[in-house]
């Protein structure tokens, strides 16, 4: 780290600023690098369970909104408290494994909207990790009874929660799945209470085809001309951005956020326009929370996709995620600086995680979960996924 530093709440301090003679608690790195956490801009917990075996559809989905109505909104609308709760706790558990300590969520579960962010917050603040937290209300499933209830759900998160390290955020699906109506409810509500957005946008053609349909340029004309998108807004995907829309984005302090292996995944093209904001991070949108993982499919795709771009400038500004947390709970990141947010990772000579630090706390240690038995975590999720896999079969 170049000097000694020392822990104070969550934050790192200069050790020289202890008290005389007060002696600093030393911990052995054992020689590996320590490095900050690394920052999920966007994932779904929900979706926590699906490596253990989700169902694949009888028929293959042909494009991106087969895939979400055959696969993601099947398994949505067939969570309940047991089983979210299981994915959230497998899904942090094993991001707090990656290195991983903070995870900006957007959350579905049409069938279970009241509590469901405090199933989340819960599962957030019992294995340590922080997190910003948002239901993405919709009108897919019950109209604008089912919108107002995943707007005020968003609501009465960000009125009530007081947990350390976790914060709500207001949430949208994405255009195309909702009205004029909730627009305007939900940019009142982003006015009333100065909270931002948290939205998918034009992560595939048929929201800006639909944007168009009702007399827009685009999603984010849309989302924009209602008030929905005050600065700090964080729009996932924004693939089908053109360079115009992105400056856009950038001249308001909205951030991007890039999710490689979801985008080649979903077949919903690559975003070669983002490289036109300053406000990029990367995201996995449900996968694993393995950002060296999500930043080499990154690089892959951009060798693929970009002709007369480095690949490596792209990585570089969508890792950019430390400016996007410290937008919104005013921490400040750097490189382990003294008065930096204690969220540390020690790493060994070979990569693989060996200690993780989060909000000045030891999770992981040694590769080990601390804060719960990581072996009962992943068994309560095998349990509950097949439970989940039954209730979607008949969905």
């Amino acid at each position: 780290m170049g000097r000694d530093v020392l822990v104070r709440g969550d934050r790192l301090a200069d050790a020289s600023s202890l008290p005389p003679g007060l002696v600093p608690k030393r911990f052995d790195c054992g020689g590996g690098t320590v490095e900050p956490g690394r920052i999920n801009a966007h994932t779904h917990l929900y979706s926590g369970l699906a490596p253990l075996g989700m169902p694949q559809p009888l028929s293959p989905p042909q494009n991106f909104l087969q895939i979400l109505k055959q696969i993601w909104w099947r398994l949505d609308r067939a969570l309940d408290g047991e089983s979210l709760r299981a994915a959230a706790r497998y899904y942090v558990a094993q991001a707090l494994r990656f290195g991983t300590t903070f995870l900006v969520d957007h959350h579905e579960s049409p069938d279970m909207i009241a509590g469901s962010l405090d199933i989340l917050a819960d599962a957030c603040e019992e294995l340590g990790v922080r997190a910003l937290l948002a239901y993405g209300a919709t009108e897919r499933n019950g109209g604008l009874r089912e919108s107002s209830a995943g707007l005020q759900e968003c609501r009465r998160f960000i009125q009530t929660n007081r947990r350390k390290g976790v914060q709500g955020l207001f949430g949208l699906h994405a255009s195309f799945t909702v009205s004029d109506s909730t627009l305007e409810n939900a940019g009142q509500l982003c006015r009333e209470l100065a909270v931002p957005m948290h939205v998918h946008v034009a992560e595939d053609v048929a929201d800006l085809e639909d944007a168009q349909q009702r007399g827009y340029s685009d999603p984010l004309d849309r989302l924009l001309k209602w008030g929905v998108l005050p600065t700090g807004s964080i729009l996932a995907h924004g693939v089908h951005l053109d360079r115009d829309a992105v400056r856009r984005c950038n001249d308001l302090g909205l951030w991007l956020v890039q999710n490689p292996r979801s985008n080649a995944g979903n077949r919903v093209g690559y975003p070669r326009a983002l490289s036109h904001s300053r406000f990029v991070a990367i995201g996995t949108d449900g996968y694993p929370a393995s950002m060296p993982d999500e930043e080499a499919a990154l690089l892959e795709l951009a060798r693929k996709e970009t002709e007369h771009e480095d690949p490596r400038s792209v990585s570089v500004r969508a890792t950019a995620g430390y400016a996007l947390v410290t937008s919104h709970l005013r921490l400040p990141f750097g490189d382990l600086l003294p008065g930096s947010a204690a969220d540390l990772v020690v790493r060994s000579a070979s990569g693989s995680i060996l200690h993780v630090m989060c909000q000045g706390q030891w999770v992981v240690q040694n590769g080990e979960l601390l804060t719960a038995n990581f072996a009962e975590i992943e068994q309560d999720a095998k349990v509950q996924a097949q439970r989940l896999w039954s209730k979607m079969s008949v969905l």
